[in-house]
Parts: C-alpha cells; structure tokens; sequence
C-alpha cells in the first residue's frame, strides 16, 4: 500500500511539474528554463541552505530575466521532504521508481505501512544531510528518492539475501539472468562507492546519499531483527518472486 502510494505520488508531482513537457508549454526557450530553475529550488534541497539557511534568488544560478523573489518562502529542513517526491527527467523518476517497486514491497510486507512509511522518510533524511555533511558549500540542487530508496535497498538486502532477482545486464548480452539478491545489491553499493571515491559526478546523481541511505537501511534491519524469527514462508515466496 505505502510503495504503491509512493510510487503514484511521485508519478503525479512529476506530471504535473514544468520538468515533465505534459503541461501546456511554455511560450519560450527562456521561460521554460526559468520555470524549472525555479521548481527545482523552491521544492529541492540545496546543501548549503540546510546549514546557513534559504538562498537570495540572485544566488541560484538563473539565467537574467527570470524574475526571481529576493527570497523563497522555504523551509530548508522541509525541502528534504518535498525534494524526495521531485524528480529532474523522466528517466530519472522511471530508475527509481522500478527500484522501488522492486525492492519496497518485500521491505513493506516485513515492517508494516507505519513502520515502513517513518523508514523510509528517516532514510531519505538521513541521505540527504549525509550528502550536505560532505557538500556543505554545495548550491547544486539535489531532488529525486534515491536517497530514501536506498534506504530500502540495504533493508532489502539485510532481509532477503538470498532472494531471486532477474536482471538484465548490458555487458552480458541484455540476458535476463536470476541472482541472489545480495550479489544485484551487492555489486550496486560497489558501483556507488567506486564513483564517490573517484569524485565522479552528473546531473542528479548523488552517491553519498545514495551510500548513506544504503547503509542506514542495512544498519536499521540488522539492529530490529537481529536474533528475531526468520520471516514467514508467504513472504520470503513474495521476495522470491521479485524481478528487476
């Protein structure tokens, strides 16, 4: 119920954002550009306002004439949130939104909508300041749930790390092979510590949120359910049954 939710949410701020090229266009170049520079800083999180407070609209970076406010009504603290449910192309909300639907439900099953929806909020905080710890100086905007999602991803892998997932990868062929869950989920981690420790970067891509969520997550499960009851037979056929 939660990752569906999520997932219907997010698919429907996107929609209904400048980013998505569904809404009525714009008359120019400019004014579309201005209408998601703007979006993006009213609703996304930038580093540096989460330690010194909201940006000057002349400090964002947007092109002459796009008829800034001096300053945003906005609560740093509060765009963590809103930056989770944002997104920056359509590519970017579909990646993560099949991570999660992959991935969340099993997660959902064995904690509950409650105890899942407060996890995986305090995961995409957690990804977020973790990420502003490191980039404290940082005026780039940061949106998107991968953050959050990777919180979901190292409970998942803590949870069932032998559960099947079938994956499609570009350097075997585009085959769809079945692997456990902890080597996918594995090699993924691996990939994002690789990039953050060689400084590597692009547009909405941020690996030390998506380090710091992972761990949390993985942290989090480990700490509730060491030395509790393995999980029931119906959900560890659910988990089983997960495809990537």
């Amino acid at each position: 119920m939660v990752t569906y939710g999520l997932i219907g949410v997010c698919a429907l701020v996107f929609v209904l954002s400048p980013v998505s090229g569904l809404m009525p266009p714009h008359r120019s170049i400019l004014v579309q550009t201005c209408a998601e520079g703007i979006y993006f800083a009213r609703w996304g999180v930038i580093p540096v306002e989460l330690w010194h407070g909201p940006l000057p609209g002349s400090a964002l970076g947007l092109p002459t004439g796009c008829g800034v406010p001096l300053h945003f009504a906005k609560s740093p603290f509060l765009s963590v949130l809103t930056a989770l449910f944002v997104h920056g192309n359509w590519l970017h909300l579909l990646g993560n939104m099949l991570f999660l639907y992959v991935f969340g439900a099993g997660v959902e099953e064995r904690l509950g909508p409650v105890r899942y929806a407060a996890f995986y909020l305090l995961a995409g905080y957690l990804a977020t300041y973790g990420f502003a710890l490191v980039n404290a100086d940082s005026t780039q905007t940061l949106v998107g749930a991968s953050g959050a999602i990777a919180g979901v991803l190292g409970a998942y892998l803590y949870l069932y790390p032998k559960a099947r997932v079938t994956s499609i990868f570009p350097f075997l062929l585009f085959l769809p092979l079945r692997f456990p869950a902890w080597l996918v989920l594995g090699f993924w981690f691996v990939l994002q510590w690789l990039a953050a420790r060689t400084g590597q970067t692009g547009p909405g891509v941020a690996y030390v949120a998506h380090i710091a969520g992972f761990a949390f997550g993985f942290l989090c499960a480990a700490a509730y359910y060491r030395g509790r009851p393995q999980e029931p037979a119906a959900v560890r056929g659910r988990a089983d049954r997960e495809r990537l």
